[in-house]
């Protein structure tokens, strides 16, 4: 009885540590960037950014699959870098600020596919509409932060969608309906509670 018992409290050790719940980061955005691509008539590739975001993301280092992420755009903060083209691309014609002024992801599931890697699939919805959307990452760098002196972790996000699935496709195919998307991110553990 007292082996059995003893066996029992060493798994319910183990058990307890197999289960530790996920991490809270938050992101740096004095070093984080969310931007995209898109062919323009084949001459040249057009570059922009959403300059606003929040997200919440949930980091398992031990089990990846139980990671999570969701973010929110704000797609007024759009900026190519051009004021005339921005306008027209917060217009109906295409993201619509006006009556859909959110984007947003919401991760369903995370695979770690590579070393360093994982594929995160999620719910990506646009002007309304909510699409399945596999995210490639990259995790750039994980550890011990040596300025904030806390842990930390890098990544490098890319994903390809077809805007004319969310109901943009004005244009195409003279301009290019894929578009690329790559978020550059630091972020840092979130001191729990006392």
């Amino acid at each position: 009885m007292i082996r059995l018992a003893a066996s029992a409290f060493a798994l319910s050790l183990l058990t307890g540590t197999a289960f530790a719940d996920p991490v809270a980061y938050e992101f740096d955005k004095s070093h984080s960037n969310l931007s995209f691509t898109y062919d323009h008539l084949g001459y040249s590739i057009t570059d922009g950014r959403f300059g606003a975001w929040e997200a919440q993301l949930l980091i398992d280092k031990e089990t990846p699959a139980n990671s999570s992420i969701n973010f929110t755009i704000d797609v007024d903060s759009l900026d190519t870098f051009w004021a005339e083209r921005d306008a027209h691309l917060k217009s109906a014609d295409f993201f619509d600020v006006a009556q859909y002024p959110q984007a947003t992801f919401a991760s369903t599931s995370v695979e770690q596919v590579g070393e360093n890697q994982l594929a995160v699939a999620g719910d990506l919805t646009i002007k309304g509409i909510t699409k399945p959307a596999t995210l490639d990452v990259i995790v750039t760098a994980m550890g011990e932060h040596p300025m904030a002196k806390k842990p930390a972790a890098g990544f490098k996000v890319t994903t390809t969608i077809k805007r004319s699935d969310y109901g943009m496709d004005l244009y195409v195919p003279y301009v290019g309906d894929e578009i690329t998307i790559t978020f550059h991110a630091e972020t840092l553990e979130v001191a729990a509670s006392q």
